[in-house]
């Protein structure tokens, strides 16, 4: 894993770990709430073959900076632009996976220039109808999020975790709590993962609407993927996004959960091969 130093803005010397692979046109992936950039390992080679893939850990998650921040979707977004920056990309096509989707989405409603393509997977998009879960708004709460923070343990995050999957898979549970546990559990990662609960729900709700009338500006390709049985981001919510978005397509994926790139690959990675990369890499 590589590392770079962020320059300008609010971002300014905040340190993002990165890994890149393949040669050919830019492609971003941007993981989702409590992810880091190896849950991206099964698709980063489908890709790779075709485009230099770069999956980056988002501040606050896996082996980036964990500032005390505001960790809204304005403020991930800005670090998605001081990583194009720094590594002179001046242009990508974005993959998002759930909260993902959100900062993705975000950046390419800021940054349209910047964006070629945009593919969201499980995908939650501000401005079209999203409400939290309620364990989710139990957690955000403060003092309460804190005090649940202490009591969490590898088992009781995987037991959570299982209940993503439509057939949970014992190997990539263990995968994505196990990898660099102390590291994304200290102090600072679980205070970045309630700060990022608590932040972006003012983009969910207060700032609904503005997203909402944004969203209908948005004219760049949009591949949306998602599991029929997704319990975290509902396939209504994703057919709200696919009607709000004009170029916009679905593909949906049977006997899945919310987890598509882990749990059905071969079929999610020709996908976004075909939608991002369908070109022949520059010789």
């Amino acid at each position: 894993m590589a590392e770079i130093q962020l320059r300008g803005g609010s971002v300014d010397g905040l340190r993002l770990h990165y890994v890149v692979e393949g040669r050919g046109p830019a492609v971003i992936l941007v993981h989702g709430l409590g992810g880091f950039a190896e849950t991206w390992r099964h698709n980063v080679g489908a890709l790779a073959s075709r485009a230099t893939v770069y999956s980056l850990d988002l501040p606050g998650f896996g082996d980036s900076a964990k500032p005390p921040a505001r960790y809204r979707l304005g403020y991930f977004a800005e670090a998605l632009r001081g990583f194009m920056d720094g590594m002179s990309i001046a242009q990508a096509s974005l993959v998002g996976h759930s909260l993902g989707g959100a900062v993705s989405v975000t950046y390419a409603l800021t940054h349209p220039s910047r964006v070629e393509r945009l593919a969201l997977v499980g995908g939650v998009v501000p401005g079209c109808g999203y409400r939290p879960s309620w364990i989710y708004r139990l957690v955000a709460v403060r003092g309460l999020g804190e005090a649940l923070s202490l009591l969490g343990c590898a088992r009781v995050y995987k037991a959570a975790l299982a209940r993503c999957f439509h057939v949970p898979v014992r190997g990539e549970i263990d995968f994505f709590v196990d990898y660099c546990y102390a590291a994304r559990t200290e102090p600072s990662a679980r205070a970045a993962y309630l700060a990022t609960l608590r932040d972006v729900r003012v983009d969910f709700e207060t700032h609904a609407q503005d997203y909402c009338r944004a969203l209908g500006t948005l004219d760049l390709p949009v591949l949306l993927i998602h599991g029929r049985q997704d319990r975290i981001v509902s396939p209504e919510h994703c057919a709200q996004v696919a009607e709000t978005l004009v170029r916009a397509r679905v593909r949906w994926v049977d006997d899945c959960g919310h987890f598509p790139q882990i749990e059905h690959v071969e079929a999610v990675n020709g996908w976004l091969v075909d939608f991002l990369v369908g070109r022949p890499a520059p010789r």
